[in-house]
């Protein structure tokens, strides 16, 4: 029976670095070094799989925290952020079964309090039916959809791909004479300042300016800070993370000035064309809406991304499996509060425009 196989041969708890080479930035050494500043605990191993006759290694990056009851309790949960990376050679249709028995395998590794462990699966492959032992979460840390916009075609080519609007809002930002400069992690203030800007006007939640900082610090040259600027007026600025063959867009932020110079499409098209340069295949826009519905709260974020002719990605979302289901029913219950507050708090804005 395919139920009695096993997946996991073993999981060895390893040093940090053995995450350093992983496929996705959120499993990389710099990631878990990263969030150990903020809070999480980072813990690496390195996973041995085995399916049939074939078997392969890889590591995986798991971030625990710790959150409080008050009265000294105190729980504990894991949060795996787009993994498990698993090899080619497991089919789709297993890929939950497998990620059921490395939770499973994974609970002896964390803190006896530990309520549940979250997974952000990278699969695109898999449909988002149940997954055996896991319930679907309330929220999500990572958004599961994105575009990704290729960049082996000519300049020319990846503009032609785009939709009209936006190759004229790119031409427009150039005649109008918006400038787009590279800058420093001296000029990160300026960004910030942008995005409080932009946190007050779109109802988002930011972090605190030492959390950009310290990552500009981590990431030394994979990380730029793009600003554009009219006139002497910074009108936007983005923060991009270059890694191997994939650029990923992370950060954004604009001014409430001069919006009818398009700077931001002119940003977006900078990177584009020094990713090209410096070899990368990919760039991720990070992160969309699910679908066009007009009336999420971010579906500007949809159509403005979607506009530059990438592709949309879908991938799995987010899946806790419960360790102690009554304590994690407890918090379920507050993150959904939580979640219904925000959302409270976004369509307010939104609806005040």
């Amino acid at each position: 029976m395919q139920e009695s196989f096993t997946f996991v041969n073993n999981i060895i708890e390893h040093d940090i670095s053995v995450c350093e080479n992983s496929a996705s930035f959120l499993q990389s050494a710099m990631w878990g070094n990263f969030k150990s500043l903020f809070g999480w605990t980072a813990k690496a191993f390195l996973i041995d799989w085995q399916y049939e006759e074939k078997q392969e290694k890889s590591p995986l990056l798991v971030l625990c925290r710790r959150f409080s009851l008050g009265l000294g309790f105190g729980f504990s949960f894991a949060y795996v952020p787009w993994g498990p990376e698993l090899p080619a050679f497991f089919p789709a249709s297993l890929k939950p079964q497998v990620m059921a028995e490395l939770a499973k395998k994974l609970k002896q590794f964390f803190a006896h309090n530990t309520v549940f462990a979250r997974f952000e699966p990278p699969w695109t492959d898999c449909a988002e039916g149940l997954f055996a032992g896991f319930q679907k979460s309330v929220v999500t840390v990572q958004a599961p959809d994105t575009v990704i916009v290729d960049l082996l075609p000519s300049c020319d080519e990846i503009l032609s791909s785009m939709k009209p609007k936006w190759r004229y809002n790119i031409s427009l930002a150039a005649k109008k004479g918006v400038q787009v400069n590279c800058g420093t992690v001296q000029e990160l203030k300026i960004f910030y300042d942008l995005l409080k800007e932009t946190a007050v006007r779109d109802g988002i939640s930011i972090h605190s300016f030492n959390y950009y900082k310290t990552l500009f610090e981590l990431c030394g040259n994979q990380i730029r800070l793009y600003t554009a600027s009219h006139e002497g007026d910074i009108l936007a600025a983005i923060i991009v993370l270059f890694r191997g063959k994939d650029t990923t867009y992370l950060y954004g932020a604009s001014s409430n000035k001069k919006r009818n110079l398009m700077a931001p499409y002119a940003l977006q098209w900078r990177v584009m064309n020094d990713a090209k340069e410096l070899g990368c295949l990919n760039y991720d826009l990070f992160g969309i809406p699910p679908n066009d519905d007009p009336n999420h709260p971010m579906a500007g974020l949809y159509r403005f991304k979607t506009g530059f002719g990438g592709q949309i990605i879908h991938r799995s979302g987010t899946w806790d499996y419960p360790y102690k289901p009554f304590f994690y029913t407890l918090f379920n219950i507050a993150e959904k509060l939580r979640k219904k507050l925000l959302n409270l708090k976004k369509n307010k804005k939104t609806n005040s425009k």
